[in-house]
């Protein structure tokens, strides 16, 4: 008969976002209050398992935090199997995560993360720990879920910020340029884009070109339109720079090369990291439970190396070997990017904004 699992650790890795604590609380109290196991949070993501840093947490602890914004365990980018660092005399990274989860006599470790860190976990299942995976970003690029808490909180800071830049836009007769984050994959660029009704929404998926841009915006001014806002993400590819100077941001560039091609007045604003912080979406305070309570379920029923996950709006579970290396991208063809286009909405490839137009 298969062990009963009594005591599982919990960490928050990668970078921060809204909903960390909400799936904290998710996870801990469904296995104290439902499972009846002991529950412990490991500090700053796996360098706290590294290191040997926990607290016991308990119903308490867990109560008053679903609204918080960031992680009450604290998180970090520690990658224990990164090659080529410094092992020091204790022993490599790996060694002492299983000497730390042996010690605490843990039977399962879940760990709440993005891509990066569903990566180690799959390792780190590999060398024989019981490992669970809860899937959070505000990029949603998760591979093997449709959702990712973080991601409608992101939506909804972007999109209160694209709405803002319309009426400096219009004051000034200027084009805005909105940078929002997203290095690979451009699902908060889409989704912000067009819930702030921007004019053009660059996106790292789509091939785009500067005559497309200077074409469509020029467009725009002969039609009696003054003011344009393009949304971009902050990945998508830039043309090669000559200058060894630090490079600069997409918006950056982008605001510089609209203002030569058309020569309208162009700003660039960069949202950053106030798109990561604060108080948590309703939405994403449901989905962060959902899937912490799942995981605590997974965890009950021996359901180890795999992440909880949405399909459509069933919670299932994927392997983590499935999930490791991989990022969902915004499909070309995506339904939202189509009826973008339909309402003249431009994404820079040279695509006709509506199809069939007449005359």
């Amino acid at each position: 008969m298969a062990e009963s699992i009594k005591k599982i650790g919990i960490l928050t890795a990668g970078g921060d976002c809204p909903g960390l604590n909400a799936a904290i609380r998710g996870v801990g109290k469904t296995a104290i209050l439902k499972y009846g196991m002991k529950v412990y949070g490991f500090s700053s993501g796996y360098l706290g398992l590294i290191n040997g840093e926990y607290r016991k947490l308990d119903e308490k602890s867990l109560s008053g935090i679903l609204t918080l914004g960031g992680t009450i365990l604290g998180t970090s980018r520690e990658k224990p199997f990164k090659q080529g660092e410094y092992e020091d005399y204790i022993g490599s990274k790996p060694d002492r995560i299983l000497e730390n989860y042996d010690r605490l006599g843990l039977n399962a470790l879940i760990c709440i993360g993005g891509n990066g860190t569903m990566k180690t976990a799959g390792k780190l299942q590999e060398l024989g720990l019981n490992v669970i995976g809860v899937p959070k970003t505000i990029d949603n690029d998760v591979w093997g879920t449709d959702m990712t808490f973080g991601f409608d909180s992101a939506v909804n800071i972007a999109t209160e910020a694209i709405d803002r830049m319309h009426t400096t836009a219009n004051s000034h007769k200027r084009i805005m340029v909105v940078e929002v984050m997203g290095h690979h994959t451009g699902w908060l660029t889409l989704f912000s884009g067009v819930a702030g009704g921007g004019d053009m929404i660059i996106l790292p998926e789509i091939d785009w070109s500067p005559e497309v841009l200077k074409e469509y915006l020029l467009r725009r001014l002969d039609a009696g339109k003054p003011y344009s806002i393009v949304v971009v993400a902050e990945g998508i590819k830039l043309p090669k720079k000559r200058s060894k100077k630090k490079p600069e941001s997409a918006g950056a560039v982008l605001a510089g090369m609209i203002q030569n091609l058309t020569g309208i007045e162009t700003r660039e604003t960069i949202l950053g990291y106030i798109q990561r912080g604060g108080t948590p979406s309703p939405r994403d305070r449901i989905i962060a439970t959902e899937l912490g309570a799942y995981a605590a379920g997974m965890a009950a029923n021996r359901e180890f190396g795999r992440m909880g996950a949405y399909k459509g709006y069933n919670l299932v579970s994927v392997g983590l070997d499935e999930v490791a290396g991989k990022i969902k991208y915004v499909p070309t063809d995506h339904p939202l990017i189509q009826h973008a286009r339909s309402i003249d909405t431009c994404f820079g490839d040279g695509m006709p904004a509506i199809k069939n137009r007449k005359g």
